[in-house]
């Protein structure tokens, strides 16, 4: 996959063909590569010719929806989804509390972020590189009274990136209020936001890194917080080195984000917005919108080579910054 590549595609099918039980399937091809969303009743995929890309779980889960694995180009996933110590880590997921309802921990009555449909699935040839989207309409309910706290218009896009090889996911959420309701406060513990849980081989021997080097400030034990542009982790997976990175998007509230990391006993990394000591406020009809890009590659990629991957989602997500005024952002 290559920048201005849109001229050697050519289209498969030009919509999202409904097969049997539900299931449906979106594919393009552009020269020697393809691009296909495969969706069923649980579950949407997301491969190209070399192997899989992305698995998004939707259906089946009571409590959120979530990517359920995530690969690398050479087909190394870097997501655990629902270990045996945090049944509610799963994989890469995105919850916060609302009105004090916890959409994050899993017990004493959590939060239910419920999949109400997809909207328009497709594979999108520019600008930028071919890369397959989803949108996803959510529902975040309270348990007790089963009101609807927030809607949400969640978009992920996923490709592969050319010339540092990576997979590349865009992560958009459009938070309004629902009818009848004139504001939500949003809170949250110090990790609340989205969160990434790592394969177990990936616990140890892994570093963190920044932007700026940025040193940050320690929560509680070996649990930091770290204001930066991006963050990125270095492990091995399998024995296979790998890299991670989050990028925080400039138009984001709170900008630059509020990394959280831990090293043990496992490891972990969020993108948050300092929500346990700054609740935020959503007020009128104007939705909170938040972008984060997540990037994962094979091998140890240096700094400079995770800071022109930041320019180049930057590059992408562009043409969707300018539609929406963020609450919050300075």
């Amino acid at each position: 996959m290559r920048m201005g590549v849109t001229s050697r595609c050519f289209w498969l099918s030009g919509f999202l063909l409904l097969l049997p039980g539900g299931m449906g399937r979106f594919q393009t091809a552009c020269g020697q590569d393809s691009l296909s969303i495969v969706l069923d009743q649980t579950t949407l995929r997301v491969r190209d010719a070399s192997g899989p890309l992305l698995r998004y779980r939707y259906g089946d889960v009571p409590y959120k929806p979530y990517v359920q694995q995530l690969f690398t180009p050479a087909g190394v996933n870097v997501l655990l989804d629902a270990p045996p110590d945090h049944l509610h880590h799963h994989a890469l997921m995105y919850a916060i509390t609302v009105d004090g309802v916890n959409f994050w921990e899993e017990h004493q009555q959590p939060g239910r972020e419920g999949h109400m449909r997809w909207l328009d699935p497709r594979i999108v040839a520019e600008p930028g590189p071919t890369r397959a989207r989803f949108v996803e309409q959510l529902e975040w309910i309270n348990p007790q009274t089963r009101r609807t706290l927030l809607r949400e218009e969640r978009t992920i896009e996923v490709a592969r990136l050319e010339p540092v090889p990576a997979t590349l996911l865009c992560w958009q959420t459009r938070l309004r209020l629902p009818a009848g309701r004139s504001a939500a406060t949003l809170t949250g513990a110090h990790y609340h936001g989205l969160g990434m849980r790592f394969l177990e081989s990936m616990d140890t021997g892994g570093t963190f890194f920044t932007a700026g080097d940025e040193t940050g400030e320690i929560v509680r034990g070996q649990e930091r917080l770290t204001r930066s542009r991006w963050c990125a982790y270095t492990a091995a997976a399998d024995g296979r080195p790998v890299t991670v990175a989050m990028f925080d998007h400039p138009a984001n509230p709170r900008h630059p984000a509020w990394w959280f990391t831990m090293t043990e006993p496992f490891a972990y990394l969020s993108a948050t917005m300092n929500l346990h000591r700054e609740p935020l406020e959503l007020t009128g009809a104007a939705p909170l919108v938040l972008r984060y890009g997540v990037v994962v590659a094979d091998g140890t990629i240096p700094k400079e080579q995770i800071a022109a991957l930041y320019q180049q989602w930057l590059a992408i997500v562009a043409d969707d910054t300018a539609e929406a005024k963020v609450p919050g952002s300075k």
